[in-house]
This record gives structure tokens, sequence and C-alpha cells, in this order.
């Protein structure tokens, strides 16, 4: 079994926003994967943004240039 990490989870209100997430880190070599949301986190689509914490600031800055807006940003523990 893989074992839990602490991690960045980024929440969206929609699907799309989501998506729209995923396209833009991969083009800007931006890590992390779109995951099922959480059980401890409540969101308005399934989907998140799961990246090692150290990568906050790259994050933030991939939304809002893309205008992606997030739910939320939450710190917790992932399996990788």
């Amino acid at each position: 079994m893989r074992e839990k990490e602490l991690r960045l989870v980024v929440t969206f209100h929609t699907t799309a926003d989501a998506m729209a997430m995923e396209k833009a880190c991969q083009a800007q070599n931006v890590p992390g994967r779109l995951i099922p949301v959480p059980r401890s986190i409540s969101a308005g689509c399934g989907l998140a943004w799961c990246a090692p914490l150290t990568e906050e600031e790259s994050l933030r800055a991939v939304m809002e240039e893309r205008g992606i807006g997030p739910e939320g940003l939450h710190e917790c523990l992932v399996r990788v």
C-alpha cells in the first residue's frame, strides 16, 4: 500500500477549472496531478490538483496567469 504524505490540495468550483489547471501545469512543467477530492475536504467538484507543498507559489502564479479560481488550498495527507 502506498504511504500518505502531506501535500497541497487545490479544490475547484467546477470540473472545467480542474481540467484547465491540469493543462496549465503540464504546459509550464509545474508538478502535480489530478486526484479525487479527499474525503476530509468538501468541494464543489469531485477533482482536485495535488502537488508538493513546495509548489504553492508556482501554483498560485499559474492560477493567476490563467484566470483559474480555486475554491480552496488545503494541506492534507494524500496517498502518493
